[in-house]
């Protein structure tokens, strides 16, 4: 068996900050030891997933996979090699090793051994007892097993398939296993090794999997090269031990998994880790999940699972249901909008987004007694990358169109570069610990709720998210639909002062439904850039924290309702203005902001309907006096409704004032104070924020 890195460098490694006291002491550590890696460096995980002042270091495949010549060796000789040439229910044997006999070819020998021709219905069978490597050459096969795998590595130190270059393969089974016994379950795909498994080569292999899955080892499973297509009735690619992919160009449809890893048992196993390749997966589950740690270094991907987004479960968003569900919000920081007409207008729930029918209550009937028994089904997990331990992305082009979580980790996910596209019927990209983005290009456009995670580091990248709930919510817990499957119902999060939104880099746009930022813990942010459009409806916020928010840089603009409108602490190092008008604007009416020289501050133009808008900058300065205008027009360049650059003119002057404090509160009459009235919506406890 190869040699692995195990331990605290499987995933992504945590480290504990410098200068940081403590990750978390509140608690013991309490994820499933397949995340394995948290607690294998010494950071604590808590079970809300609070890891204050972690940072987080990309692992990529050459930190956990060693590979050996023979896993790259694709060379041969006739003079050096067993040549096997299939022939419809038989096959000549030239050379030492193998043996035919009854359609079947057995191989107990180590060595290479060269295949071609066509097997009607028979079997390559690997039985090497000495435990040496196995070489099988496909130069040109076509194997069918009416009733077992087609090619079935009973024991082995370990088997290489080379696909020969120029040439196509395949390989297929039947719909029906015979067993020698009822307490027999292997054989179960198509290709079947019980030993180390390596695939390479340039050729092509074809794989169709009737009974169960396509290619399993369950040991390691290698992928140097190739082109491999797959149709599997239940998972494409399976790895116990390890799944890695060098490179390749693999496609896949499975009414199952379309490649997975299934070690849950060792920590330092059951991972997958992929340097590069080209990815069309179609899964009737997820799309590739890890036991333990995912880690991807480069590739293309496509990957539609649980039949798309438009099969995600039906979620309807905070709306606003009444007083007292948010308890005490903000209590202490003034950082509520001023009271207003209540103008906003109702937010329109998407069409993909029906409203739940509400519960009926039950009526107890007095003379009557009537049991019920009611069975549970499992509901299968539709993710399209997912992991139950860590999640490090450092390159590669993700198209993602999923019914559950586009990217899911019970741990932690590291993305550093890389394209997304992302389409989902849950969660753009949720961890039930940290979610830290470093750089990449991350489009979410559609989601229930974009990125989610108990803690949320934004350092660098371009991230766009539409959400029919909130953008970006920091709030904790445990995701129900696990790896192992389970209800894929709502999110369970506990409010928590540990958790926190951190920005300090990139720039982060969120077209919202239901709140823009929303943290059940705390915000801090000194640097990049964020833009927020929405909500419309005033049971949300474009900015909802139940801690403080402390801005010492960076620019924020955030434009939605006023009924929940926040804006950042007064004991930020930055100054803010929030500014309600008086009656809802439309989408697209900017709002300018200029001092008394004439310099602009800031133009945006807002996606969405809104009354509330605050803007933070850096240009912002105590005791300087400000103009804000609304409407008219900017020749300036826009990018996300922001401009630069460019001469504003038409605009109507709303207000003058002079900045005094660390937030100023506007409206139509000047600076006012900020409403410390709770007012509807919001939310705790354990629903959904």
């Amino acid at each position: 068996m190869d040699k692995y890195i195990t331990g605290s460098k499987v995933g992504i490694l945590l480290l504990c900050a410098l200068l940081m006291s403590a990750c978390s002491t509140n608690s013991t550590t309490t994820q499933s030891e397949a995340a394995g890696t948290a607690a294998a460096s010494g950071t604590t995980i808590t079970q809300n997933g609070a890891a204050t002042g972690v940072q987080l270091a990309s692992a990529k495949l050459s930190d956990l996979v060693t590979l050996d010549e023979e896993d790259s060796n694709t060379t041969w000789t006739a003079d050096q090699s067993t040549e096997i040439a299939l022939a419809g229910t038989s096959a000549l044997v030239d050379g030492t090793g193998a043996e035919s006999k009854d359609g079947s070819v057995t191989i107990t020998a180590a060595g290479t051994y060269v295949l071609s021709g066509k097997l009607s219905d028979g079997q390559i069978v690997v039985n090497n007892q000495d435990e040496g490597s196995v070489h099988l050459v496909l130069n040109g096969v076509n194997i069918t097993n009416s009733d077992s795998a087609a090619i079935d590595i009973k024991e082995a130190g370990k088997v290489i398939i080379t696909l020969e270059d120029g040439t196509e393969n395949s390989v297929s089974d039947g719909a029906t296993y015979v067993y020698a016994d009822e307490t027999t379950d292997e054989p179960s795909a198509a290709i079947f090794s019980k030993a180390d498994l390596t695939i390479n080569g340039t050729g092509k292999l074809s794989v169709s999997a009737n009974y169960n899955d396509g290619i399993t080892s369950k040991d390691d499973l290698k992928i140097m090269g190739g082109t491999i297509e797959i149709k599997a009735a239940d998972d494409g690619i399976v790895g116990k031990d390890l799944v890695a992919v060098q490179d390749g160009n693999i496609s896949i449809t499975a009414e199952g998994d379309g490649m997975k890893s299934t070690n849950d048992t060792e920590t330092d196993k059951g991972f997958i880790a992929i340097a590069a390749g080209t990815f069309d997966i179609t899964a009737g589950n997820d799309g590739i999940q890890a036991e333990t740690s995912l880690v991807i270094d480069g590739g293309t991907y496509t990957l539609v699972t649980g039949g798309g987004n438009e099969k995600g479960e039906v979620k309807t968003g905070d709306q606003g249901q009444g007083m007292g569900m948010r308890g005490g919000r903000g209590q202490g920081t003034g950082d509520q909008a001023p009271g207003t007409t209540g103008t906003s207008i109702p937010e329109t729930k998407p069409e993909t987004m029906p409203e739940t029918k509400p519960e009926v209550p039950t009526t107890e009937a007095p003379t009557t007694t009537t049991t019920a028994t009611t069975t549970e089904s499992e509901t299968p997990s539709t993710k399209g990358l997912k992991a139950g331990g860590d999640i490090s992305l450092n390159n590669g082009t993700f198209t993602i169109d999923s019914a559950d979580d586009a990217v899911h980790s019970n741990s932690n996910i590291a993305i550093a570069d890389g394209e997304f596209n992302i389409k989902t019927g849950d969660d753009g990209i949720h961890a039930d610990a940290l979610v830290a983005i470093s750089g990449g290009k991350i489009d979410i456009t559609k989601s229930y709720e974009g990125i989610e995670g108990a803690n949320i580091e934004i350092s660098g990248g371009e991230a766009h998210v539409v959400a029919s709930d909130d953008g970006v919510n920091v709030a904790g817990g445990n995701d129900e639909a696990t790896v192992g499957g389970g209800p894929q119902e709502q999110d369970q999060f506990s409010d928590s002062a540990s958790n926190m939104l951190t920005i300090s880099g990139g720039t982060l746009t969120v077209d919202a439904s239901g709140d823009g930022l929303d943290s059940n813990g705390s915000i801090t942010m000194s640097g990049g850039t964020v833009i927020v459009n929405g909500p419309t409806n005033s049971g949300n916020g474009a900015l909802d924290f139940d801690g403080s928010f402390e801005q010492s840089g960076g620019i924020l603009v955030a434009a939605g309702s006023s009924g929940m409108a926040q804006a950042p602490s007064d004991t930020s190092s930055q100054h803010a203005v929030s500014m309600t008008f008086p009656q809802t604007q439309e989408a697209g009416t900017l709002v300018h902001l200029e001092d008394s020289e004439g310099n602009t501050i800031l133009t945006f133009a807002p996606s969405k309907s809104y009354q509330t808008v605050v803007i933070s900058s850096p240009d912002l300065k105590d005791g300087g006096s400000y103009t804000l205008y609304s409407g008219g027009t900017s020749t300036g360049s826009e990018a996300d409704g922001l401009y630069t650059d460019g001469e504003y003119t038409g605009g109507t002057k709303v207000v003058a004032f002079e900045i005094t404090s660390s937030v100023t509160w506007l409206n139509e009459s000047g600076v006012t104070t900020a409403n410390t009235n709770q007012g509807p919506g919001g939310g705790g406890g354990n629903r959904r924020p």
